[in-house]
Parts: structure tokens; sequence; C-alpha cells
């Protein structure tokens, strides 16, 4: 038996930003999917408060056959939004994601970065208690990049944010602390310095 993670405790409070780190096959991505629910743990438990925005793979659970406008309401309904709580989102959505001239064309047509924005956009227009990204603003131009950014940080003092990123630019910009995934166990760290000292020991070894 391989266990991906091993004896992993940590709480996150309200406002705060923890940047999750490690290497390929840590199990990163296996944790924000017990999290979000998508995944059942085999041992332990997790509580969570409120509801949650799992931005894990961008494009995932949208229909391809049907178009974008038509994703934005089977998202809501995933959310667990009514219909009329989704239709007071959908412009906001489509002018965020800058998809106006596309929302009525199948969702199989649209590039990836495309499904990338109205992905983002769903996320972004909806209030969440807390957000769970693995590697989501590494994603679309630069452009769209930074407006993402920005209205993501405006989210972050009323949220609780758990994030995956192999950036360390990235975690320095928006994380009070993190989490060192290594071979299913892990390290928590109040001192960003620490983290990164130690991660960089395990990318030499």
């Amino acid at each position: 038996k391989f266990k991906a993670l091993d004896k992993i405790s940590f709480n996150v409070p309200k406002g705060e930003v923890v940047g999750v780190i490690g290497r390929n096959g840590a199990g990163k991505s296996t944790l924000l999917k017990i999290i979000a629910g998508t995944l059942d743990a085999s041992e332990g438990r997790v509580d969570v408060d409120g509801k949650v925005s799992a931005i894990l793979e961008l494009g995932s659970g949208f229909d391809q056959e049907r178009t974008g406008r038509e994703n934005i309401y089977l998202g809501g309904l995933c959310l667990g939004m009514s219909h009329a709580q989704t239709k007071e989102k959908e412009a906001a959505i489509i002018e965020f994601s800058e998809l106006e001239k596309f929302i009525d064309r199948p969702f199989k047509t649209y590039s990836s970065g495309m499904k990338a924005r109205l992905a983002f956009g769903m996320s972004m227009a909806i209030d969440f208690d807390c957000y769970l990204i693995d590697e989501i603003t590494a994603v679309g131009d630069a452009r769209f990049k930074k407006k993402s950014q920005a209205v993501f940080k405006e989210k972050l003092p009323s949220s609780r944010v758990i994030m995956i990123s192999h950036s360390i630019s990235q975690i320095k910009e928006y994380c009070d602390c993190g989490l060192l995934l290594t071979k299913g166990g892990a390290w928590f760290f109040e001192d960003m310095d620490d983290l990164f000292h130690r991660y960089r020991a395990i990318l030499s070894a």
C-alpha cells in the first residue's frame, strides 16, 4: 500500500492563506480533493466551515456539448444556487471571462485559455467561505492573470484559502504560512523563509 498523505493536521483561520508546496507526487492535489470532498479519505477527519470553491482542474465538470452560458447554469446548480441566483451573476461572469462573443457556442470549441477564463469567472463571481486553488493563477495571458489576481486579493480578507503552487514567488506573495508535503508526511511553517529553505534542500537531494 502507498499512503499519499499520512498524519497531516492543520487549521486555516479566516483571512489566512496557506500555501502548499512539494515535489510532484507529494500529495498536494490529493489533499485539496479530500478537503473539497471529491475524494474520500481512508482515515481521519476533515472539518470545513462554510461553502467551498475548489478550483482544481480548469474546465473539469463542464459539459463539452453545451454552450458556455448553459455551463454557467449547470455550474450554479452544482454549487447549490437556484436559477434566479445564477441569473443575477450571469452578466458578471461573462464580462469577467471576456467571452461575450463566444458564450453561446459549444464549450468544446473553446481554447484552453477560454475554458480557464470561464471557470475562474464562475469562482470569482460568487462569494465562498473557503477557496481551494491548484495553480490557478498560473494560467492565462499576462493581462488576464493580472486582473484575476486583483479580484482574488479582494476576497482574501473574508475567506480561508489553501493554495498549491510550484512557484516560490507566488507562495511568498499570497501566503501567510506554508505546508510542505513529502513522502506522505508534512511540515507546517509559520516562517516562510524556513519553508523555502527546507523545500530547496529536498529539491537538491
